[in-house]
């Protein structure tokens, strides 16, 4: 059969014209057709008022007989102070889909709908609100310690160019520094994240392991240094082998060795002679 003679549509020549202000809803129910134009008259649309049973309290909403049941669930967000996403509303003893149309379903002025609180969907959301929060403060930890390795970024290279510029820096500077990013790296470590924070946390993770790599390398560097420098002076004279520095006993060889006349208290004369080492 002919929609169009079945609603008695014509056009001007007289004929029926096909789907004029009409569509086809889910189930085969043909109604009027919606228009996303915003200069619809919205007083074509009729504005109907329901009443909502929540607990032991009842909610008189005005609302377009067009709308959703996820905008009245809206509308009823500000009177109940149940959030939107936590709602489930009951019209005729059958939970309505937030996606639905009050008058796809019957909805119509007077109607009677019940309202509960969805435990789950309010758990879940709970769990994701807890989750978002620890995100963020975890980003803001993370943060801090960019800011902190920011400054230790700045000294290490301020090392790097003072010894291999061949300036020995004290070794306690190399440690405390060392010991400093140890502690960003555990602090690091004690973060727990997900998605975007997590990628933020590994990206500052490779940065100290990188500084205390390079600090390493230069407290080797700068520990060698001191021993290349004694390595490289000239010798003095003392270090020299000495080839003889003790004195040599000359004696007179015109009197008889002294030294085996017994009795005798006189002592042999000595002559030194100091031999200058070449």
């Amino acid at each position: 059969m002919n929609t169009n003679k079945m609603f008695g549509m014509k056009n001007k020549d007289g004929g029926c014209s096909e789907g004029a202000g009409l569509e086809f809803r889910p189930g085969g129910m043909l109604v009027q057709k919606r228009s996303s134009d915003s200069n619809q008259n919205s007083a074509s649309v009729p504005t109907i008022k329901v009443r909502v049973k929540y607990g032991s309290s009842y909610h008189e909403v005005n609302i377009s007989s067009q709308a959703s049941f996820g905008d009245l669930k809206k509308m009823l967000a500000g009177q109940t102070g149940l959030h939107h996403q936590d709602q489930k509303i009951f019209y005729k003893d059958k939970e309505r889909d937030s996606k639905s149309f009050l008058d796809y379903v019957g909805v119509k002025k007077g109607s009677k709908l019940v309202l509960i609180e969805d435990e789950i969907s309010k758990e879940r959301r709970s769990i994701e609100s807890r989750k978002n929060s620890r995100m963020e403060q975890a980003s803001k930890d993370i943060a801090a310690i960019r800011s902190e390795v920011d400054t230790s970024a700045k000294q290490v290279a301020r090392v790097e160019m003072d010894i291999n510029g061949g300036k020995k820096v004290l070794e306690t500077a190399i440690l405390k520094l060392t010991e400093h990013l140890m502690n960003q790296l555990i602090k690091l470590d004690g973060i727990s994240a997900d998605g975007d924070v997590k990628l933020q946390r590994k990206m500052q993770v490779t940065r100290v392991q990188k500084y205390i790599e390079t600090l390493d390398m230069l407290k080797i560097k700068n520990s060698m240094m001191g021993i290349n420098r004694d390595n490289n002076k000239f010798p003095t004279r003392h270090q020299h082998p000495q080839v003889f520095t003790g004195e040599m006993p000359i004696y007179n060889q015109d009197k008889p060795d002294q030294r085996d006349l017994p009795g005798t208290n006189s002592r042999p004369v000595l002559v030194t002679t100091k031999w200058e080492t070449f």
